[in-house]
């Protein structure tokens, strides 16, 4: 089974998912250059219900969020990486700057970001918790990120 969905096909798991009183935990994120910040976030996430969905930024939604150098790794190869990690389930990918819409479409149980954004700033907040859902953050164990691997790759091999 390939783990890697379209929204429509998302949408079809998560009916029979609710009919069977799965909790669907949902995150997004980049996941540029995989580290282990991500790995354990991903982790922590799933221990919040039975299904984990992870939302990727496309490339386009990368390059308007980031810079027009990212993404380092395409779309591809970042949903192939995060769907082979054993805490996630599902992997869809999005093209607007924000996953709103796919939150907005799958009404995720439990949504998840790291607790760097307020609650009160989690896009979605309002879908999950109208819905009766709950909005969780996650403590970073290392403040590990992509930018700062990168700034770390250009420092080591500046001539």
């Amino acid at each position: 089974m390939n783990p890697i969905k379209t929204i429509d096909e998302i949408l079809e798991i998560r009916k029979t998912l609710k009919s069977a009183n799965k909790k669907v935990v949902f995150t997004n994120g980049c996941f540029d250059i995989l580290h282990a910040g991500h790995v354990d976030y991903l982790t922590k996430a799933k221990q919040f219900g039975d299904v984990l969905i992870v939302a990727i930024n496309s490339d386009s939604s990368v390059k308007k969020i980031k810079d027009s150098k990212r993404p380092i790794i395409p779309l591809s190869e970042r949903a192939f990486i995060i769907s082979n990690l054993k805490a996630v389930d599902y992997v869809i990918s999005f093209d607007e700057e924000t996953p709103y819409e796919c939150i907005k479409k799958i009404v995720p149980d439990i949504l998840v970001k790291g607790a760097d954004w307020p609650i009160a700033k989690i896009i979605g907040r309002d879908i999950v918790e109208n819905a009766g859902g709950k909005v969780e953050t996650i403590q970073f164990i290392n403040f590990q990120s992509t930018t700062n691997i990168i700034e770390t790759i250009l420092e080591k091999f500046k001539n």
